[in-house]
């Protein structure tokens, strides 16, 4: 799929969450987000025949907490999914590092060819990010108003892993040449 597609129909949902929210408050932001995002997920799929499993993680959450928020008309539940979800992510990784399964390697393998030790620090710096972004959802939502809130995921959260994932390329990069090293000699010695 295209790049930039992706990056809208990633990103599509949370603008329209933005927008909405802006004009009507966030009671109705949230029930735009859910319809929003559940049209971002059916054309994912319409387009490359498969559902990304961190959309679709991401869709079943908004839509749960989403759900909660307007049945109960209680703003918390919508705020706290970001933290639930980034929870999940980081204690997902986590737990395949610890039993030697690299989910990052699952999900990157396509894009980046590393040594294993690469793929360990990339999951470990992933996981760190992960409950960094959760606490920081955290302090912002208990911290501010919720139009705050609502700008710093839309505007905040984006730039904070653009940034984050650049930091990475040094280690990308490093390990890609050790794994690409490790193929020429194997290519080398047959």
């Amino acid at each position: 799929m295209n790049p930039l597609l992706k990056l809208g129909l990633e990103m599509g949902p949370l603008l329209v969450f933005f927008l909405v929210n802006n004009l009507h408050g966030l009671f109705f932001g949230t029930g735009a987000f859910m319809v929003a995002i559940v049209i971002a997920l059916a054309l994912s799929y319409g387009i490359t025949r498969a559902v990304p499993v961190i959309p679709l993680v991401t869709a079943v959450f908004v839509l749960i907490f989403g759900g909660l928020t307007l049945l109960l008309a209680d703003e918390v539940f919508i705020k706290m999914k970001p933290t639930i979800v980034n929870l999940l992510f980081g204690a997902i990784l986590l737990v395949g590092l610890l039993n030697g399964r690299l989910f990052i390697r699952i999900l990157l393998g396509t894009a980046f060819q590393l040594s294993e030790r690469g793929w360990q620090i990339l999951t470990r710096a992933w996981i760190i990010f992960f409950i960094f972004l959760a606490a920081l959802n955290e302090a912002v939502w208990r911290n501010f108003s919720t139009d705050t809130w609502v700008s710093f995921k839309v505007f905040g959260v984006l730039p904070i892993t653009l940034i984050f994932s650049f930091a990475l390329l040094p280690v990308i990069m490093r390990h890609s040449n050790e794994a690409n090293e490790t193929k020429s000699a194997d290519l080398h010695e047959s």
